[in-house]
């Protein structure tokens, strides 16, 4: 079993830039793929990014495509979400999850097994 913690949210301006990390402990993330979710008051939690395990493979939900980037380091057990030209529709509580190897791609919550305990970002207009 993995456990999973988010950093690097917070407030931040329009158009700005923020970069979330996600570290894992009690086994390394290299038995999973990484993604990261997201949930605003009122709405389901929705699908950011998601990347295989050997960072060949990555993907991303239309609303965030060519403005934020998925990236993993094996080394360091952590995955991050750099987000650049943020939008207040941004605005949510950011998870990180983790999915067995054969599940690289989905996109729905329930195919992911672990989840981090969520980290605010909010952006201003």
């Amino acid at each position: 079993q993995v456990e999973l913690v988010e950093a690097g949210g917070g407030l931040v301006q329009a158009g700005g830039s923020l970069r979330l990390s996600c570290g894992a402990s009690r086994r390394s993330i290299n038995s999973y793929n990484l993604a990261w979710f997201r949930q605003a008051p009122g709405n389901e939690r929705e699908f950011v990014a998601s990347i295989g395990g050997s960072t060949v493979f990555s993907y991303y939900a239309d609303s965030v495509k060519g403005r934020f980037t998925i990236s993993r380091d094996n080394a360091k057990d952590t995955v991050y979400l750099q987000m650049n030209g943020l939008k207040p529709e941004d605005t949510a509580v950011y998870y990180c999850a983790a999915a067995p190897l054969w599940a690289i791609g989905r996109r729905r919550a329930r195919d992911y097994d672990y989840w981090g305990q969520g980290i605010q970002v909010t952006v201003s207009s």
